[in-house]
């Protein structure tokens, strides 16, 4: 469905970018090997406007639809690599037709239409979106982070359900709004270079400090390297 080509070196991340926040299993987007979090989608190759200003979602999401069924070339950039590369994909919703069920169909409005890509993407400042992640330094014997698998010094919380966090009280707002509730957060494994989901439960019944029990850095010293 697509491959990643062309690629160039840019050190410095784009001043705006569409930040890809998920890409579903399968898609489009999957298959052209586009990475969560780490990869923003700067524009098109060859397009002079894209080139003049940022890509806007409500402008991709005009040339995705414009071209079902035709290859596109995206530029996006990837900030562990910190490089630019052209993606070869191609927008169809056949991938998302076969893996619905007929009830899953019958239950969709008739406007619902299958996403084309397979990407959840947001407009951002890339430099800035890199700060906003929380280093797990500590996990506490008993705890809830430790019930859930966080690995001290070798993860990082990058996001949640709920969309990205844009500020250091940002996640302890969302924790504290989870007591006693599932919260759903995306962690990155640098020992592995991977992101998983990991479903933590903020309580204050687990016998220890914290809703968590979990030491986190976050800022300039607990960026991921």
């Amino acid at each position: 469905m697509g491959a990643s080509q062309s690629t160039s070196s840019h050190p410095h991340p784009p001043a705006r970018a569409l930040h890809v926040l998920r890409v579903t299993p399968s898609s489009p987007a999957s298959q052209a090997n586009i990475e969560a979090f780490f990869d923003f989608v700067v524009g098109l190759e060859g397009d002079t406007h894209s080139s003049r200003k940022s890509l806007d979602a409500a402008e991709l999401e005009a040339i995705v639809e414009k071209n079902e069924g035709k290859s596109l070339s995206l530029l996006v950039w990837n900030s562990k690599s910190q490089t630019t590369r052209v993606v070869k994909i191609t927008p169809s919703r056949t991938w998302s037709q076969q893996s619905l069920s007929a009830h899953a169909a019958k239950d969709a409005g008739p406007g619902t239409q299958p996403s084309l890509l397979g990407l959840s993407m947001r407009i951002c400042e890339p430099e800035f979106t890199l700060e906003n992640v929380w280093h797990v330094l500590d996990v506490l014997e008993g705890s809830p982070a430790e019930s859930a698998g966080l690995v001290p010094y070798g993860d990082w919380i990058i996001g949640w359900s709920g969309g990205v966090l844009g500020a250091e009280g940002d996640f302890y707002d969302v924790v504290e709004a989870h007591i006693d509730k599932p919260l759903r957060v995306y962690v990155y494994s640098y020992d592995f270079d991977t992101i998983r989901e990991v479903v933590l439960v903020p309580n204050r019944q687990w016998g220890g400090e914290g809703l968590l029990g979990c030491v986190f850095g976050f800022g300039l010293l607990h960026r991921i390297p």
